[in-house]
C-alpha cells in the first residue's frame, strides 16, 4: 500500500493502482469521459488531467500511477484551467444539438460543459459530419457525429462482451467508431454500450425519441429471463414502461444487463396483450366478468374431480413466475387433492432431487474461478450475464473445458472466450464423456470409477486440468439439465466434483426454477410430471403463464382432449386448446419474488398499475382457493405469502437455506432407455416476454430455434 496525498487529504491505494483509483476511494470526482472503472485504461480523452507536483505538465489521472508521498491537486487553477483547454477542443466538432439529443440529460459531456465550457466558442470554420450507420435493430448509430472517440464501446466489445463489433479506422478529424464490412452489432449485451456511452452518439432504437429523462420514473425491479436475477431500473411515464437499465448490484449483476433483459418491455404493450378475462362459448371467445369467468372455473373443477377424481386434474407452471404464484398455484393442487403440478415443462428425465438444484457457488465466484468445466450449454446464449462472468475469468488465466454437442459448439466464436478443451459430441455421449474424464481422475487419484471409461487424450487434457489449480467448478447448463440422463450426468459430476475439490452446480434456466424446487412445484408422491400431463389425458389443466407449444418438449396433444383448459396469461395465447383466459400481470405489474440460480431471493414491486382488467396472478389464484373453499388462501398481500413461506425480510432480499440447497442424486438413478435431443429454449424464445419483443425477434439471434419437439 501506498499513501499520496489528494486535495489535502490523505490517501492509502494499493500499489499500481492510478490516481483515479485513488480518487474514486476518497470520493473526489475527477472529470473524466473515457475512463470506467469495469474498462481497460485507455487516457483517450485527457479531461481528467490534474496537477502532479514536481510533473512540469498536467497529467491524466486514469493512467499515472500513485507513488509514496506523491501530491496531487485536482482542483488548483493548472488543473482546472487544463480541463478547460481539454474541453474546449472537445466542443470544436461537437453539433451542439442538446435540444433535440436523446442523451439529453444524462450526457456527460452536457453536465461537464456546464462546469468546464465556456460561454462561447473560438472555433469559427465548418464542423466534421460523420454519417450514421445502421448496425441493427437495438443501437441507434444515427448521430456519430457527436462522438468523441472516448473508445469506451470498442473496449466493451473486447474485454466485456467478448466480441470486437465496433472499432476505430482512420485517423486524426477522419477517425470514426464504425462497424467492418456493414456489419451489425449481435452482441448479446449489445445494449450496455447505450448507457457507456458518455455522450448521444450511441442509443437505444426502441427508446429513440419517445420521452425525455426527465420525464421519467424510476423503479426497481428484478429480470423475469434467465437466472442470474439481474438487478433493473424501469422507467416510466404515464403508466407505461419506457425504458430498462441496469441497477447496479455488484453480487448480481455488476452495472450490466443482458439485451433480453433490456429491450423486452416491448412486449408490455404488444396488441397479443389481454386485459380481461375470456370464455369460450360455441367455439368463440367472449369477454366476462372476473366473478363469471371465476365461478365457471371453479364449478368445473369440482363437477370434473366429482366425475374423475382429482388426479384427473393437473397444472403446468412456468419457472419464470413469482415465488408467490408458484407457492398458491401448488396449494391449491395440493388443497384440491392432486399432486399433477409441474414447472419443469422442457426435461427429459423426472426423477425425485434430495434438494434444490442451484449454482454450487456465489454468482461473483464465477470471476475468480481459475478452472472451469462446462456440461451441455449454449453458455453465452443462455446466460449472458454468466458467461461474462466467465469471460473475465479467463481473461486472467482461468482454463476453460466444455463437454458439449457439435451444434453448440464451443470456441472463441461462438463463445467469445478462449475455450481450452473440449469433447464435443450428440448429446448421447456426454455421460461416456465424462466417465472418460472420470477413469483419468481415478487413476491419478488411486481410487475406483465410477463408471468404465477410456483415457481419451482430450479427457486426460480435461482431468489434468480439474486435478490442477485452487478455485475450480463444474457446471451443467439447460441441456444437461433437460438430458434425458440428467441425474447420471450430474452423478459424475459430483464425483468428479468431490475428486477434484470443484464446486457443483446448474446454471438452471428460468428466472425462478430454484424458486420453483424450493416450493414444490413438482410432483411429491404419486402425481403426474409434466410430459405425463402433456401426453396423457387431464381431464382438466390449470396452465400458469405458459405457453406449452413452445415452452415445453412435448406438444400439446394431451390437452386437446381435456374437458376444460385455464390459461393465466398477459396474453392472448393457447387459443387453440384453452376454454377460459384469465389475464394476469406481467412482472412490471405486481408484485413478487424470484430466487436466482445462487439461491437469492429477491423481491420486487409493480412499476405500473396493471392493464385494462389484468390482475396479479397470485391474488387470482387467491379467489380461486376462496371460491373452491380451500384452507390457507386468507393472504392479503403477496408479502403475506412471503412470510408463510419463512423468506420475507426488510429489505427485500434473502438467501434460501443452505439446507435446502442441494446438488446431491436421492437413491439409486433409474436407467433410462431412450436418448432424446435435449430440449432448450434459444436467447430469443426463452418466455413469452421476449417471444413479443419486436426488436429481440428482428436480431439475428432470434433466427435461431434449439427446440426440437420430443418424440415420446
Amino acid at each position: 500500500m501506498v499513501e499520496i496525498e489528494l486535495d489535502g487529504k490523505k490517501v492509502e491505494i494499493q500499489e499500481g493502482s492510478m490516481i483515479m483509483h485513488a480518487a474514486d476511494k476518497a470520493g473526489t470526482y475527477i472529470p473524466h469521459f473515457c475512463y470506467h472503472k469495469k474498462l481497460s485504461i485507455a487516457a483517450n480523452c485527457r479531461m481528467c488531467l490534474v496537477d502532479v507536483e514536481k510533473m512540469p505538465k498536467p497529467m491524466p489521472a486514469c493512467a499515472t500511477p500513485v507513488t509514496n508521498g506523491m501530491i496531487v491537486r485536482s482542483k488548483s487553477e493548472k488543473a482546472i484551467k487544463a480541463q478547460q483547454s481539454v474541453m474546449e477542443f472537445l466542443l470544436i466538432n461537437h453539433p451542439l444539438d442538446c435540444p433535440i439529443c436523446d442523451q439529453g440529460g444524462e450526457c456527460q459531456l452536457q453536465d461537464l460543459a456546464v462546469g468546464y465550457g465556456g460561454s462561447s466558442s473560438r472555433y469559427e470554420e465548418e464542423k466534421r459530419v460523420v454519417f450514421h450507420k445502421d448496425v441493427g435493430p437495438l443501437i441507434s448509430m444515427e448521430e456519430m457525429s457527436r462522438c468523441i472517440h472516448c473508445t469506451r464501446c470498442v473496449r466493451f466489445g473486447q474485454e466485456v462482451a467478448g466480441v470486437m463489433e465496433l472499432g476505430m479506422s482512420h485517423r486524426g478529424e477522419h477517425a470514426e467508431i464504425e462497424t467492418f464490412v456493414g456489419d451489425t452489432v449481435d452482441s448479446e449485451l449489445s445494449g450496455n454500450m447505450i448507457d457507456i456511452c458518455p455522450v448521444g452518439a450511441l442509443t437505444s432504437k426502441p427508446f429513440r425519441y419517445s420521452a425525455r429523462t426527465w420525464e421519467l420514473s424510476r423503479r426497481k425491479s428484478i429480470s423475469p429471463h434467465d437466472s442470474t436475477g439481474a438487478n433493473l431500473i424501469v422507467q416510466v411515464k404515464n403508466n407505461k414502461v419506457m425504458r430498462v437499465v441496469p441497477l447496479e448490484n455488484e453480487a448480481v449483476n455488476e452495472c450490466w444487463i443482458a439485451d433480453r433483459d433490456r429491450f423486452s418491455y416491448e412486449a408490455l404493450s404488444s396488441t397479443d396483450r389481454l386485459t380481461g378475462p375470456m370464455l369460450k362459448q360455441g367455439g368463440e371467445w367472449k369477454t366476462v366478468e372476473w366473478q363469471v369467468a371465476l365461478e365457471y372455473i371453479a364449478n368445473g373443477l369440482k363437477q370434473i374431480k366429482a366425475d374423475h377424481g382429482a388426479q384427473s386434474i393437473g397444472a403446468l407452471v412456468s419457472p419464470h413466475s413469482t415465488l408467490e404464484e408458484l407457492a398458491l398455484a401448488t396449494q391449491l393442487m395440493r388443497g384440491f387433492g392432486s399432486d399433477n403440478i409441474d414447472h419443469r415443462l422442457r426435461h427429459a428425465e423426472f426423477t425425485a432431487s434430495e434438494g434444490v438444484r442451484w449454482l454450487g457457488t456465489s454468482i461473483a465466484s464465477l470471476s475468480l474461478l481459475q478452472r472451469v468445466l462446462v456440461v451441455g450449454s449454449n453458455l453465452r446464449k443462455d446466460h449472458p450475464l454468466f458467461a461474462q462472468r466467465i469471460r473475465q475469468a479467463v481473461r486472467k488465466g482461468c482454463t476453460l473445458s466444455a463437454v458439449n454437442s457439435v451444434a453448440e459448439l464451443p470456441s472463441v466464436d461462438s463463445w467469445a472466450m478462449s475455450v481450452k478443451h473440449s469433447l464435443l459430441g450428440d448429446s448421447n455421449v456426454w455421460m461416456q464423456a465424462l466417465a472418460d474424464i472420470a477413469v483419468v481422475v481415478a487413476a491419478e487419484k488411486g481410487v475406483p470409477a465410477p463408471q468404465a471409461g477410456t483415457a481419451t487424450p482430450m479427457a486426460v487434457a480435461i482431468a489434468q486440468s480439474l486435478l490442477s489449480g485452487d478455485r475450480k467448478a463444474i457446471l451443467l447448463g439447460n441441456a444437461a439439465a433437460h438430458h434425458s440422463h440428467a441425474s447420471s450426468l450430474l452423478v459424475l459430476a459430483n464425483w468428479l466434483g468431490t475428486q477434484c475439490g470443484a464446486s457443483v452446480g446448474y446454471f438452471t434456466e428460468a428466472a425462478n426454477t430454484v424458486g420453483a424446487q424450493f416450493i414444490g412445484a413438482q410432483p411429491q408422491k404419486n402425481g403426474l410430471n409434466a410430459q405425463q400431463m402433456l401426453n396423457s389425458g387431464l381431464k382438466a389443466a390449470i396452465l400458469l403463464n405458459t405457453e406449452p407449444a413452445l415452452d415445453s418438449a412435448y406438444g400439446v396433444k394431451g390437452l386437446d382432449k381435456a374437458q376444460m383448459v385455464v390459461t393465466l396469461s398477459p396474453f392472448k395465447t393457447n387459443l387453440a386448446f384453452s376454454d377460459v383466459l384469465l389475464p394476469i400481470a406481467p412482472f412490471t405489474e405486481t408484485s413478487g419474488t424470484f430466487v436466482n440460480a445462487e439461491g437469492r431471493a429477491q423481491s420486487f414491486h409493480a412499476v405500473v398499475k396493471p392493464l385494462g382488467d389484468t390482475r396479479p396472478a397470485w391474488k387470482v389464484l387467491r379467489v380461486l382457493g376462496n371460491l373452491l373453499a380451500l384452507p390457507g388462501f386468507g393472504f392479503e398481500s403477496s408479502q403475506d405469502v412471503l412470510l408463510s413461506l419463512g423468506l420475507a425480510t426488510e429489505d427485500g432480499v434473502q438467501q434460501v437455506s443452505a439446507l435446502q440447497l442441494s446438488n446431491a442424486v436421492l437413491g439409486i438413478v433409474p436407467t433410462v432407455s431412450v436418448d432424446v435431443k435435449p430440449c432448450t429454449a434459444s436467447i430469443y424464445q426463452l418466455d413469452s416476454l421476449v417471444r413479443r419483443s419486436p426488436s429481440l425477434q428482428l436480431t439475428t439471434d432470434a433466427r435461431a430455434v434449439f427446440c426440437e419437439e420430443v418424440v415420446a
